[in-house]
Order: C-alpha cells, then structure tokens, then sequence
C-alpha cells in the first residue's frame, strides 16, 4: 500500500481582478494555479473591486470570465474601495485583504503570476510574514544634497514606532539600497489577512495624507503600496525571504508582469504553461477577446519576442527589454 502523501497547510490565495486586463490575466492565474495545485485545501479568492464613486465605469468582471473563473474553482470575492480606487489601483491589493476570511493565513499574488509548480513545496510560515526580493532599487531616490536612504526610511520607522536598525541588511553598505527593507509587492503573506489589511491601509493612508519631511522630494505613485509594505511586514515580525520560500519567484510561480516579458525573459516551463493554458477552446473562446494573447500566443508573435532575446545574457534592466520589444512593434498589455 503505497504511503499516505502529506497533508497540505491550509490557507488561501489572494488575487485582485476587474473589467479589463486584469479579468483575462486572472484565467490565466487561476488555470495555472488550478492545473499545478489540484489538492490545494485552501480557497483561491479573486477579489472584485465594486463600482462606486472612486471608479469610472463598471468594475466588475464580465460574464464570460466570471463564468470561466468560477468554473476553474475561484471564488469571486466583492469589496469595496473606500480609500484608493481608480486614482492609485495598486491600493486594490491593499483593501481587498480585508475581505478575506479573518484570522485564516492567506497569500498575495499580483494577477500576472503564472504558477508552474506546486505551492506546497514551498514552505511558509504564517507567523513570520515575508513578500518578493525580486525587484530593482526603484525607491526611494535620495536628492543630491540629502536626505539620503537611511534618513528616508528611518523616517517612516520613526512614524510608526517601529525598530529601524533590526531592518538593514548589515552586509550591504550604508546607503547602498539593497541595505534597507524592500520589497516587490508580486505576493506576499502573512496570518491574518484583515490585521494584515487594516495596518497596511492605516500606514499607506498616513504616508499618503501626511508625508514625512524626509520624503518631501520622493513621488509616491506608484510606489506607495511598496513604501508600506515592509513597514508592515517588519511590525508583524517578518522580514526577508529565506530558501524556504525560494519556489516564489522559482519553480513554483512567476510574476512575469506582462505576457511580452514573460515571453522575453521568463523560463521555458513559464511559456509552456501560458500556451499549454491558452490551448483548451474554453480558455481560448474567451482568451482570445485579449489583444495580447489572441496577437502573441494565437497567432505566435510571442515567440518572435522569445527569439530575440539571450536568458543566460539579458539586460540587467527591465527597461531596456521593455524599450527593445517597442522597437520592434510587438509591446502590448
């Protein structure tokens, strides 16, 4: 008799979603997520931002997808935008929290994550919450004259009472921006989805409304759900990401952030998983109303994008992917 397989952890799995873009990447979030975690014991929400007065137009998630969304086992999660909305959409990230489950561990993933591994090879510790490494010193930048990194982020420390010095990486230089907490905001978790959401949207509100001197020459869009976040992680006792987690950003998923980049610089497993995803004529009837993936998946423009670039010798930033993929006519989102 062969051995029993090991129970899972249970939490659940956060992404947002709405008319638009974000609904078709959402078919392939859930798709993906589904054809990698068939046992998952937890529940996939996707959050849906409800129509109001910080929205132009209608929100909500068309029929078609909501329908193929819900046959591929997500939950349709409705909340309200109180505080951002259509003004700073990342803030969907931080309100939607809320409306999850309370008290029950959950996880965050940007809706352009394609998942290419199982997510119980990854081992979590709700008690200690952690987000993405894999991002590029996009803020703070520190004038020429000061305030400088540490001024800046110390700053924020102060504002919410929180330990700055058990922060810094001290293997990296003073004023080297790697030294100082931050984060990609491409997933992240933690235990308690609505403690977790409620200091998020108070520390992101403070530094929005009454901005610190330090931070008087630093632009806070679209940066403010990443200026917040490690401030939130570090008063819950989290930090850096270990090897534990190292199948985020790995094996297990991708944030590939646009289907041209995915095509550019992703894994081979990563493409495999769009196409082999899009191929199905359910997926494909309501795929194909997407620009992007009827033009690069469909009809193969995405492996023009692939044959142009090297992996093992790419930019080190992502501009110039972004700027070469335009020369050549074929950046869409």
């Amino acid at each position: 008799m062969a051995a029993d397989r090991p129970k899972q952890q249970a939490f659940n799995v956060l992404c947002v979603a709405q008319n638009g873009r974000l609904e078709y990447e959402a078919v392939i979030f859930a798709a993906s997520f589904r054809a990698q975690n068939p046992d998952f014991p937890g529940t996939l929400f996707i959050a849906e931002p409800q129509p109001g007065p910080r929205w132009k137009g209608d929100t909500r998630i068309t029929a078609p997808v909501r329908a193929l969304l819900e046959s591929l086992g997500a939950q349709i999660l409705p909340f309200e935008t109180r505080a951002f909305g259509q003004n700073y959409p990342y803030g969907n990230k931080i309100e939607a929290l809320a409306a999850l489950p309370d008290a029950q561990p959950f996880v965050f993933f940007d809706t352009d994550t394609i998942f290419t591994g199982a997510l119980s090879d990854v081992s979590f510790d709700f008690s200690r919450p952690s987000a993405s490494m894999r991002r590029e010193g996009t803020w703070p930048e520190p004038p020429l004259y000061g305030p400088g990194y540490a001024d800046i982020w110390k700053s924020l420390y102060t504002r919410f009472g929180l330990d700055f010095a058990a922060s810094l990486d001290l293997s990296q230089p003073d004023e080297y921006w790697e030294r100082y907490l931050y984060f990609n905001a491409g997933w992240f978790f933690g235990a308690d989805p609505v403690a977790f959401g409620n200091r998020f949207l108070d520390y992101a509100v403070s530094i929005k409304t009454d901005t610190p001197d330090a931070l008087a020459c630093q632009s806070l869009a679209p940066w403010l759900d990443q200026i917040a976040l490690p401030l939130v992680i570090h008063s819950f006792g989290g930090g850096r990401p270990g090897p534990a987690l190292a199948g985020l950003d790995g094996k297990a998923s991708c944030h590939y952030r646009a289907f041209p980049l995915l095509y550019a610089r992703e894994s081979d497993s990563a493409v495999l998983a769009l196409e082999e995803i899009c191929a199905p004529n359910p997926v494909k009837k309501v795929l194909r109303a997407y620009d992007p993936i009827k033009k690069l998946v469909y009809q193969g423009k995405g492996q023009r994008i692939r044959a142009m670039f090297d992996r093992d010798n790419l930019p080190r930033r992502e501009q110039v992917i972004r700027n070469t993929i335009k020369r050549e006519g074929l950046w869409m989102r």
